[in-house]
């Protein structure tokens, strides 16, 4: 399955919270441009990295389900997802100021 693009899943977490800060930038920083733009750039990374998304470092490994986490960083964000067959689990997206080992 090496450079076969796998199958996007956006869990509810993550697009709420994606949903949140495109809400934040639009209507609180008063930029649509930019959300617009951050939303565009999101999007396009995930795609990219949907080609072959277990091969780049594990973040961290989930034990109480056996599987491997990894990491987009897209701007001042970094989005987490796990692997499942050929599916890629897009699950959370956090301020990169956070402390993802007590959030993930």
């Amino acid at each position: 399955m090496e450079n076969e693009k796998y199958e996007i899943k956006y869990l509810p977490t993550f697009i709420a919270q994606f949903n949140s800060i495109l809400y934040y930038i639009k209507n609180e920083l008063k930029n649509e441009i930019a959300a617009d733009k951050f939303y565009k750039k999101v999007i396009k990374k995930i795609e990219e990295r949907s080609i072959s998304p277990a091969s780049y470092e594990v973040f961290k490994v989930l034990k109480k389900e056996n599987i491997n986490c990894y990491k987009i960083r897209v701007n001042n964000y970094t989005i987490f997802y796990v692997v499942k067959d050929n599916i890629m689990e897009i699950r959370r997206i956090y301020y990169i100021k956070r402390d993802f080992d007590k959030l993930i």
